[in-house]
C-alpha cells in the first residue's frame, strides 16, 4: 500500500509539477515517501513509474474508454491512483486483483478520492477483464505527449515519428566505452561491439561496480550515441582541447585517450568532483576548472573544443521517461537560445583553423540544426566540416545531407529489442576560419 501511495505521489509531482524523476528517486535526498520504503518496495515503485510514464497516453485512453462520463475537473489525485493501478494491470507482472484491491483501499484512505472508491473498483475490474482488447485498441495512440509527437511528425515524418515513439517504450541497454580492446571486453562481459566502438551489454541483474574491469578502470558507462561527438575531431594527438561542459567526464576521458591535452570545465563544484573521481578510477588526468563556460576567457586559444550543450534531453527518454512530461515547447525554445549563445562563445576559444564539435541529446531540430544554421550562416567566420558517412559504417543513416550527425532511438536495430536503439543525439563539426 505504501509503495502504491508513494508511486502516486511521485507521478503527480512529475506530471503536475514538472519535477525530475531522478531527484525524487535518490536514496538519500529523494521523496520522503520513497525513502521510507525497503529496497523491494522501492524497486516496485520504480517499475510502476517507468511503465506509467512510458505508456501514460495509452493508459489514459484505455481508462477513458471505460468511463461513462469524464472524471470531474480537479480529480488529478484520482487520475494518478488509476494510472498507478493501470500500469500494474497492463504492463507489470503484478496480480490484477492485488492492483485493484490496493487501488480501492488507496482511494478510500484519501479524503479527496473516498467518494470515488466504487468507481475505481468498477473501472479497474473492467480494465483487468478486458486488458487484451484494450491494449490492442490503444496501440495506435502515440505513447508520448501530443505536443512532442506533433513536433516529431513535423521534423521526421509520420513513419519515423511512430518508430521513435515505439522505440522509447523499451528501456535502453547499458553501453560501455572502453579504453582499449572493445572486442576482448565484449567477449569477457558477454556484450556486443557497436559501430561506435562501444560495448553493449546483454541483460543482467547485477550492479555495474561488480562487473569485471570496473575496479581497474578499463571502461565507463556511456550511451553509444553520447560517445560519438568526441570521435568527430579526427587526430587529436598533442592538441590542446577544451571540454566546455565536461561533467560527468565520459567525453573528457575519450579526448584524453585520443591523445589530446585536455582542459575540462564545469560550473558545478560537485559535478566537477564527480568528474575527477571518474577520471581517477580510469587512471586519466585532465586540467579542471570550475567556471561557467560562458565566462571562460583562456589566455591561449585552443586547437579544439567540445561543446556538449545543455538541452531538453528529449533524446534520452528510453532511460528517462519523465523527460517528455517535465519539459514543454517553451523549455526547448529557451534552451535553443542558450545553446546559440554558448556555441558562439565556444568558437571564440579556439584559434583560427580550430575545430568546435557542437552536440546535444535533443531530438528537436530547434536545438540542433537550426542553431548551427544561424551561427554558420551569420557570416564568413565559420564553416561546417561535413561528417562522411563512409567513416561511420553501420550508422550511415545518421549522417544528414549537410554532413551532420543525427541519431534517434529507432536506429541501430539488433536481434533483441532491448539491445537495439540509441539515444537521440545531434552533432556538427564547425571550423573557425
Amino acid at each position: 500500500m505504501k509503495a502504491r501511495q508513494a508511486a502516486a505521489k511521485i507521478l503527480a509531482a512529475v506530471i503536475d509539477r514538472k519535477t525530475s524523476l531522478d531527484g525524487m528517486l535518490d536514496h538519500e535526498h529523494g521523496n520522503p515517501a520513497y525513502r521510507e520504503l525497503n529496497e523491494a518496495d522501492r524497486a516496485l515503485v520504480r517499475a510502476i513509474l517507468n511503465s506509467a510514464l512510458r505508456h501514460l497516453p495509452r493508459m489514459q485512453a484505455a481508462i477513458n474508454s471505460l468511463l461513462q462520463t469524464p472524471l470531474p475537473e480537479g480529480a488529478r489525485a484520482l487520475e494518478h491512483v488509476l494510472a498507478v493501478a493501470a500500469a500494474q494491470i497492463l504492463y507489470l507482472d503484478v496480480p490484477d486483483h492485488a492492483a485493484v484491491d490496493l487501488a480501492v483501499e488507496q482511494a478510500q484512505a484519501d479524503p479527496r478520492n473516498r467518494r470515488f472508491a466504487n468507481l475505481v473498483n468498477a473501472v479497474l475490474r473492467r480494465l483487468s477483464r478486458e486488458k487484451d482488447a484494450l491494449l490492442e485498441a490503444t496501440r495506435d495512440v502515440p505513447a508520448m505527449p501530443e505536443w512532442f509527437y506533433e513536433r516529431l511528425v513535423s521534423r521526421y515524418g509520420p513513419g519515423q515519428a511512430e518508430q521513435i515513439a515505439e522505440a522509447q517504450l523499451t528501456p535502453a541497454a547499458i553501453d560501455l566505452s572502453v579504453k582499449s580492446d572493445a572486442t576482448i571486453w565484449a567477449e569477457r562481459l558477454g556484450g556486443t561491439v557497436l559501430p561506435t566502438g562501444s560495448v553493449r551489454l546483454g541483460e543482467f541483474s547485477g550492479t555495474i561496480p561488480s562487473l569485471a574491469g570496473f575496479d581497474e578502470g578499463a571502461w565507463w558507462v556511456q550511451d553509444a550515441a553520447a560517445s560519438i561527438p568526441a570521435r568527430l575531431f579526427g587526430d587529436l594527438r598533442g592538441k590542446r582541447t577544451v571540454d566546455l561542459c565536461a561533467a560527468p567526464g565520459g567525453k573528457t576521458a575519450q579526448l584524453i585517450l585520443a591523445g589530446a591535452e585536455v582542459t575540462a570545465l564545469d560550473q558545478s563544484g560537485s559535478r566537477l568532483r564527480r568528474l575527477k573521481g571518474n577520471l581517477k578510477r580510469l587512471g586519466l588526468e585532465a586540467e579542471t576548472k570550475e567556471v561557467n563556460m560562458a565566462d571562460f576567457q583562456p589566455e591561449t586559444l585552443f586547437d579544439a573544443a567540445l561543446l556538449d550543450a545543455p538541452c531538453s534531453s528529449t533524446g534520452t527518454t528510453r532511460r528517462h521517461p519523465d523527460v517528455l512530461w517535465t519539459k514543454g515547447p517553451e523549455d526547448i525554445e529557451k534552451l535553443a537560445a542558450l545553446q546559440e549563445r554558448l556555441l558562439r562563445h565556444a568558437l571564440t576559444v579556439v584559434k583560427p583553423g580550430g575545430i568546435v564539435v557542437f552536440s546535444n541529446c535533443s531530438l528537436d531540430p530547434l536545438e540542433g540544426e537550426e542553431v548551427v544554421d544561424r551561427v554558420v550562416g551569420s557570416g564568413a567566420a565559420y564553416e561546417r566540416v561535413p561528417i562522411s558517412a563512409a567513416d561511420w559504417p553501420g550508422l550511415e543513416d545518421a549522417i544528414t545531407p549537410l554532413g551532420e550527425m543525427r541519431t534517434t532511438p529507432a536506429m541501430l536495430p539488433l536481434d533483441a529489442p532491448f539491445a537495439s536503439g540509441l539515444d537521440g543525439f545531434y552533432a556538427a563539426v564547425i571550423r573557425r576560419k
